[in-house]
């Protein structure tokens, strides 16, 4: 295993968490690593979550943040003389500077025009982003979006610029320089919740690609697609999982390519079943504009069709229903795009989500991969459902 991933995930972690903690007055009772996102030759960053007991005999679950590789300024720090990791204690992550306001009701008063009722963190990937949702008075709810400083702006133009083109996409309240994007909540509900929970009635094929082509373009600068970052995830998953580096990197050889396997289009480069919001069997919602870019329609094509693959094998109960809307998007999808390149595409972005279970530490976390890497073989072998 990778030295920096065994400092981060093994007994030495336990110790930073131990020295991060105790200058706070608390003793951890116990840790474990929730996150890791693990980028060979490079860098690797961990979320842990840990129960602690504080001195005045109160005990709260904390969480914790670490990595390896060019340490930004402001963490606690710990080496083996090797390797030298970073630590600190949510909502201080160093390079997400507007956290603490955002998980702040009485900061968050003078950008929302009232104070927050609730708060509650609904995503926090370290160095990265978070996502606060703050309920306001009357019922209203919007989300506070964190990303490093140089980010925000780029963001609220996205989002500015798809409102203008037609795209269902929250309409950017404003951003800050410190790195706050502030997006309104949209009415309907998660299409994942739809396959998985309800009875109601599902968006068209030609519904779902109508919101793709409502995406506005941002020039022309292609962004990678999955199949070209493929040779990627097949590294981290042998970093990872070395029994199964073989089988990786064999898929990304077969869904590697050079050139570009369909026209430049606008793209939301991960277009996948929670990403969407419908009601009354139409799309009331498209979210999460940071990927968007131009790309290959087949990437954002094949990364919905691979997670709705992966949820038919997550929620057996609803296979029936998952599957079925699989195949209506499958065919439609194909026509416009070649079954056999859609078919890679996908395999590419199982091969992605492969490295999931490492990354959020699941249990038989190297099964769950195996059984990934599995799925994707068989659309390679099969082409299809």
């Amino acid at each position: 295993m990778d030295t920096a991933l065994s400092l981060l995930t093994g007994d030495p972690a336990g110790e930073l968490i131990e020295a991060v903690l105790g200058a706070a007055g608390g003793r951890p009772q116990h840790w474990a690593a929730v996150q890791v996102e693990h980028q060979p030759g490079s860098r690797t960053t961990v979320s842990y979550t840990v129960r602690v007991r504080w001195a005045d005999g109160s005990v709260s679950t904390e969480t914790l943040g670490a990595c390896s590789g060019t340490l930004p300024a402001g963490v606690a720090r710990l080496g083996d003389g090797r390797t030298e990791i970073g630590m600190w204690r949510f909502p201080c992550d160093p390079e997400l500077p507007a956290l603490p306001l955002a998980c702040d009701p009485d900061g968050l008063a003078g950008l929302l025009g009232s104070r927050p009722e609730r708060l509650r963190v609904r995503a926090y990937r370290p160095r990265r982003r978070a996502v606060v949702e703050a309920g306001l008075p009357g019922g209203r709810t919007v989300f506070v979006k964190v990303l490093r400083p140089d980010r925000a702006r780029g963001l609220h133009e996205r989002h500015r610029r798809a409102v203008a083109a037609g795209c269902p996409v929250p309409d950017s309240l404003g951003w800050s320089e410190r790195g706050l994007v502030l997006l309104p909540g949209l009415p309907g509900r998660g299409l994942r919740a739809e396959l998985v929970e309800g009875r109601a009635a599902l968006p068209r094929p030609a519904t779902i690609v109508a919101v793709l082509d409502t995406l506005p373009e941002l020039g022309t600068r292609l962004r990678p697609t999955w199949g070209q970052r493929a040779p990627y995830y097949a590294e981290v998953l042998a970093g990872t999982a070395p029994e199964l580096a073989g089988q990786a990197r064999a898929i990304a050889a077969m869904v590697r390519h050079e050139r570009p396997e369909g026209p430049p289009v606008a793209v939301h480069g991960d277009f996948y079943e929670n990403q969407l919001l419908v009601a009354d069997g139409r799309v009331s919602g498209l979210l999460d504009l940071d990927t968007l870019g131009t790309g290959e329609r087949l990437d954002d094509a094949g990364c919905l069709l691979a997670h709705l693959a992966l949820l038919a094998r997550l929620h057996p109960r609803a296979a029936t229903r998952i599957e079925g809307f699989g195949r209506e998007l499958a065919t439609r999808l194909g026509r416009e795009l070649g079954p056999a390149a859609l078919a890679r595409r996908v395999a590419a972005v199982l091969l992605s989500l492969a490295t999931g279970p490492h990354r959020v530490r699941e249990p038989d976390r190297a099964r769950k991969a195996a059984d990934r890497l599995a799925l994707a073989q068989r659309w390679l072998d099969r082409g299809g459902w």
